[in-house]
């Protein structure tokens, strides 16, 4: 403590030659040496940069999702095979009568596999308003599943919907042959004379039956599809 006090009070004094003594023992930097470090952390140019060489990105280092469920494009391919033909008929423009069904995803999965099982045998066309989740992988996935090996045709449709003035889940739609849309305030839609719609939590076969009871006059299309179920 007492040394320290005493240092404080009396500094040590610089003299000349302790300066001098730091001023040599410093490394003195040329203008050579500043010229080679120049030359060898130079920056580069424009065209050393244009050719430079770029590493590819590791893709396996970037961060995957936590469960990647396969897609099967065989299978969704064998679903949406009739995808062209199903929006042919969903505008009324196929040859011979048009049978079309409208569900949700939200709907109970044994009505929906009922539906799909039977729409199969008739030769119908699923309709769905949009993607399930807003996700297109979702909606692939869950009708992939429900479809499994069945030849039908699903397609998402929400015109279709205003089409035919479908306002609940499931709907059925029985289509004249030749039906053509006519313009419409909500764009396009089906005469009203040239389909037949019914809704409820009733089978497809039921519908048609119910159909051809109600509308004498759709009885011949409708006998084509319940012939088509029944094997």
């Amino acid at each position: 403590m007492a040394s320290a006090q005493a240092l404080a009070q009396n500094p040590p004094a610089i003299t000349d030659a302790d300066i001098e003594r730091v001023r040599r023992e410093m490394p003195t930097v040329t203008d050579q040496d500043i010229d080679a470090a120049r030359r060898k952390y130079a920056t580069p140019s424009d065209a050393e940069l244009r050719y430079a060489p770029v590493p590819p990105p590791n893709v396996e280092a970037l961060p995957q999702p936590l469960s990647r469920p396969p897609i099967d494009l065989e299978a969704l391919a064998r679903g949406y095979a009739l995808r062209a033909e199903a929006m042919t008929q969903s505008q009324g423009l196929a040859t011979g009568p048009g049978l079309l069904v409208f569900v949700s995803l939200s709907m109970p999965r044994p009505t929906l596999q009922s539906l799909i099982d039977q729409a199969a045998r008739a030769k119908a066309s699923i309709v769905l308003r949009g993607f399930a989740n807003g996700s297109l992988r979702d909606t692939v996935a869950q009708v992939q599943g429900l479809i499994g090996s069945r030849q039908v045709a699903v397609q998402i449709d929400p015109q279709a919907f205003d089409r035919y003035a479908v306002t609940r889940v499931p709907s059925f739609v029985l289509v004249r042959d030749g039906t053509r849309p006519v313009a419409c305030a909500s764009g396009s839609c089906a005469p009203a004379d040239s389909f037949l719609r019914t809704s409820g939590d009733v089978s497809l076969d039921y519908a048609l039956e119910h159909m051809r009871r109600s509308a004498p006059g759709f009885g011949p299309p409708a006998d084509t599809f319940l012939k088509r179920i029944k094997g």
